[in-house]
């Protein structure tokens, strides 16, 4: 990246591609560096580092750094998993609703282009309008909500290309969620061009991938997790889902899918393990019906809830 202006800090430094100028005058340099997506403490960091870097120059006796940012958007988290049938979109429900009932601004974008499930699961068949060629999310359960499930017809098949897919993603993403904190993402299952499209067009500030415990389902998860970390994009935990089921009958546990697999990969795979959700009848029919039970102060309710507290302690660390 060439300079803007001359001065100290050569383009080796490793902050050197924040910079916007440079300014020396006598033994005074001033900087000017962009610190868009950095924390209050990471901030400081670069100012430091910067201010460090041009003081060790012989002929700079004193050096100022001013930093800009550009405006703050939502956060956008990703929810992925190496394969489908893990219970990827009820999850990304209902971490919705459980984020809006702490006190957030949330919205939920259905990328699961091929199966999108967000309008079922939130219990909406309301269309979205668009102003200027901008699509306005819809509201329900407390989240506002943009799928294309809400675009189409119920049962037609969307027989897509990547391209269109990944076009079809930037109008969703590009929707007005001005006001909101968090942007939930549910994602295809899989690593394929719409994960990619995202990645390189919004950069999430996180990812959380969904697993149950079986082997199976661990070895496509560790795919996604790969996909995420060579991309530079934070893992904030694995969710195990489906992890023992109790018999409303005889009260007896089983573990049909195997116990504690995803809490070991992520030990592993050097990950926060966020937390595990047991096979429940009463959830898939409550999501059928578009009722989120993180909307409820029941057991699950509490369980989303729990799981939605260690996602922002993740994304806060």
């Amino acid at each position: 990246m060439p300079r803007m202006t001359p001065g100290p800090i050569p383009d080796s430094h490793p902050d050197f591609t924040r910079i916007r100028s440079q300014k020396l005058s006598g033994g005074t340099v001033t900087i000017v560096a962009d610190a868009s997506g950095l924390s209050a403490s990471e901030s400081r960091d670069l100012e430091q580092r910067l201010k460090a870097a041009a003081l060790a120059m012989p002929y700079v006796q004193e050096a100022r750094v001013a930093l800009t940012a550009a405006k703050r958007g939502p956060k956008l988290i990703a929810i992925g998993s190496g394969k489908g049938g893990v219970g990827k979109s009820t999850l990304s429900a209902n971490l919705a609703v459980a984020l809006a009932r702490l006190g957030h601004k949330v919205g939920v974008i259905d990328a699961d282009i091929y199966g999108p499930s967000q309008p079922t699961l939130l219990g909406t068949t309301e269309k979205p309008m668009a102003e200027d060629k901008q699509l306005i999310p819809v509201e329900a359960n407390g989240v506002k909500l943009l799928s294309v499930g809400q675009l189409v017809s119920a049962g037609h098949a969307l027989a897509w290309r990547g391209p269109m897919a990944s076009g079809a993603l930037t109008q969703l993403v590009e929707g007005d969620w001005k006001g909101t904190d968090f942007i939930i993402v549910d994602l295809p299952p899989g690593t394929g061009d719409v994960q990619l499209s995202l990645i390189q067009k919004s950069r999430p500030a996180g990812a959380v991938v969904v697993s149950t415990p079986q082997d199976l389902s661990l070895i496509d998860a560790t795919r996604a997790i790969d996909l995420f970390r060579k991309t530079d994009v934070p893992v904030l935990g694995i969710i195990e889902n489906m992890a023992g089921y109790q018999c409303p009958h005889c009260g007896e546990s089983s573990d049909p899918f195997g116990s504690g697999g995803a809490e070991a990969a992520a030990a592993q795979l050097g990950v926060p393990f966020l937390g595990r959700l047991p096979l429940s009848a009463s959830l898939r029919e409550a999501s059928d019906a578009g009722r989120p039970p993180a909307a409820e102060d029941g057991p699950a309710g509490r369980a989303f809830r729990d799981l939605a507290e260690r996602l922002l302690s993740a994304l806060d660390g």
